[in-house]
């Protein structure tokens, strides 16, 4: 039986929408192995065991909490946080976004709109750190911080974390409603 274009593209479509899986959770495995073989080990030269560990991971901050973070360092350590920042943490941004982008594109299908989400938290993300950046480079060279990079810093971070809660919740309405079509059709049958 000679197989007709039909046949090659009903084929094609369940193996792309396959392979699209296979990426999504292949993706999400190479985030956490970034996070646990090389996130963690470049984070520990600034740690410390009680307090904040990254601005970023808060959801503001204000003038005294940076002028905190900044002041419970050594040199080195901020040091070492300004490279985190500039390198590790830019990566990982990537990671997450192609991450949830792969996820976003399986579960939503031709719904390539909400792309657009998880690119603008990356690059909030970036953004944020860049003006973490230049308030570390403020504190190092003995001048005060400014209140107003802490206040453009606090407010892209928000604007990060809120973008990342949207993704969130984009990415669980794209998997409930695949699984109310999955249990749909299965009663169908």
């Amino acid at each position: 039986m000679a197989l007709t274009n039909k046949n090659i593209t009903s084929t094609n479509i369940p193996f792309t929408h396959h392979r699209l899986l296979y990426f999504s959770i292949g993706s999400t495995l190479g985030m956490f192995f970034y996070v646990k073989c090389f996130l963690s080990d470049f984070s520990n030269c600034f740690l410390l065991d009680a307090g904040a560990n990254s601005l970023g991971l808060s959801f503001y901050y204000t003038l005294d909490m940076v002028q905190t973070f900044f002041e419970e360092r050594t040199r080195t350590q901020l040091l070492c946080y300004r490279q985190f920042l500039q390198i590790w943490d830019t990566l990982f941004a990537f990671i997450y976004t192609l991450m949830y982008a792969s996820w976003m594109m399986y579960f939503l299908k031709n719904k390539r709109l909400f792309l657009i989400i998880p690119v603008l938290a990356m690059c909030t993300d970036w953004a944020e750190n860049y003006v973490e950046m230049l308030m570390l480079e403020t504190y190092l060279n003995s001048s005060p911080i400014s209140e107003s990079f802490v206040s453009l810093g606090s407010g892209i971070n928000s604007c990060k974390w809120l973008l990342s809660i949207l993704t969130y919740l984009i990415i669980l309405i794209g998997m409930m409603s695949s699984l109310k079509i999955f249990f749909t059709k299965s009663k169908l049958v």
